[in-house]
């Protein structure tokens, strides 16, 4: 995978050269370029913003310095033989990014970040490169930072762990909240490792049994319960027909139950001291 970063910052892309993505790079499972935006301008300021029109506070990144970095990037990668690329746009008013787009992104061969400063990129830009190559627009939560650095870090890890080879054990993202699958829409339970006792804490009978249907079991009724507390609205938003019978059982002593109306649309109600809500 080819990922492209244009920034007003580069230096704020330096963690991309640790952990699990700087060995990504080094190992030569994950190429990662970042660009400085203010290379592509033509003062001797270096500007890249201007008044909005329309008037309000703030200011807003220019079409011109990013139409020529994004348009030498392309022709880079092209050059290099990078193929099928994607704008990833980020921004407090984009689609939530989940775990369902990481993994559809990490299938993808390249992307191009564009983090924005200021209050963001003028529109035409997003519009132009739509003509060309898809746009994922993507919010890492409702509020918002300084600038979309932050939101690439985080991008950027979530997609990379999920490329073959980069984490030690393939299978270990297979339990991840919101993994597709058994852990689809879930958050995942609490986990426990050696000593068995600590300051007088234990840890659960039914890990130390070795009897993996139980355990199995147990983890999806932590996750269902840690859902609860956590994200109720994601039990809320889950289809029925995805839990069995057991499930049914838990949520039913968690205070859940499905709504008989909302069934076919995967609605669910909860019971709260008595009271249908």
């Amino acid at each position: 995978m080819r990922l492209d970063v244009v920034t007003i910052f580069p230096e704020y892309l330096d963690p991309l050269n640790v952990s699990l993505v700087g060995k990504a790079r080094a190992r030569g499972q994950l190429n990662v370029y970042v660009h400085d935006l203010r290379d592509w301008t033509h003062d001797r300021h270096h500007t890249v913003d201007d008044t909005p029109y329309g008037g309000g506070p703030g200011m807003v990144m220019k079409t011109g310095p990013w139409g020529e970095a994004l348009d030498s990037v392309l022709a880079d990668g092209y050059e290099t033989g990078s193929r099928e690329p994607a704008l990833v746009v980020p921004t407090p008013s984009g689609r939530p990014f989940t775990q369902e787009l990481a993994v559809h992104l990490s299938e993808r061969p390249w992307l191009i970040f564009t983090p924005a400063r200021y209050e963001g990129i003028d529109r035409r830009v997003v519009d132009e490169y739509a003509t060309r190559m898809p746009v994922y627009e993507v919010s890492i939560g409702d509020y918002v930072l300084a600038g979309g650095e932050a939101a690439v870090l985080v991008v950027t890890e979530a997609v990379a762990r999920l490329l073959p080879g980069v984490l030690g054990n393939a299978e270990s993202h297979r339990d991840d909240s919101f993994a597709p699958g058994a852990m689809a829409g879930l958050l995942e339970g609490p986990v426990y490792t050696k000593p068995p006792e600590w300051r007088g804490r234990g840890i659960p009978e039914v890990l130390l049994s070795g009897h993996h249907g139980r355990i199995a079991r147990w983890r999806r009724d932590e996750a269902l319960r840690r859902t609860t507390v956590h994200r109720p609205d994601l039990i809320e938003r889950c289809d029925p027909r995805a839990f069995d019978k057991k499930d049914r059982e838990t949520l039913s002593v968690l205070g859940w139950e499905p709504d008989p109306e909302g069934e076919p649309y995967g609605r669910f109600w909860r019971r709260v001291d008595g009271v249908e809500e």
